[in-house]
């Protein structure tokens, strides 16, 4: 029989794998989820792609570099899936707008687009370090 510490052990690990392996089938889920082709026939996570490759040609190199000091807050680990999602968004106003290349405030105003409420508090503190003028993206936020 299990006696003291070493059932508690079993029964505090049993919860932690069922913990991890919740979350894990949450972001697998979602994942699933973007990638289910829709009406158009191509998913999310398509159409992201195909912005950024009709955009990479329209890309200067300082905003390549402006565009990875903004997603430097987010953790190593969600950060290429930002920088994809926040460059699609980016990509898919380029295309929209007709632009001959990607402006900062292109790469703002996607950004700002991109990402969840809860995020803008980062991209607002980014940009007050970097002494960029936030008022003409407030309607954005």
């Amino acid at each position: 029989m299990l006696d003291g510490w070493f059932m508690w052990f079993i029964v505090f690990w049993s919860v932690v794998m069922v913990g991890l392996m919740a979350i894990g089938g949450f972001f697998m889920f979602r994942k699933f989820l973007k990638k289910l082709p829709k009406e158009d026939g191509k998913s999310d996570m398509d159409w992201e792609e195909h912005y950024v490759n009709e955009t990479k040609h329209l890309w200067p190199d300082d905003q390549k570099e402006f565009l990875e000091d903004l997603v430097s807050p987010v953790p190593e680990l969600f950060r290429d899936v930002a920088r994809q999602k926040i460059a699609g968004k980016i990509g898919e106003l380029a295309l929209k707008e007709k632009v001959s290349r990607i402006t900062q405030d292109l790469v703002i105003r996607g950004y700002i687009m991109a990402t969840p409420k809860r995020d803008h508090k980062f991209l607002r503190q980014k940009l007050s370090e970097n002494k960029i003028n936030i008022q003409p993206y407030e309607h954005l936020f």
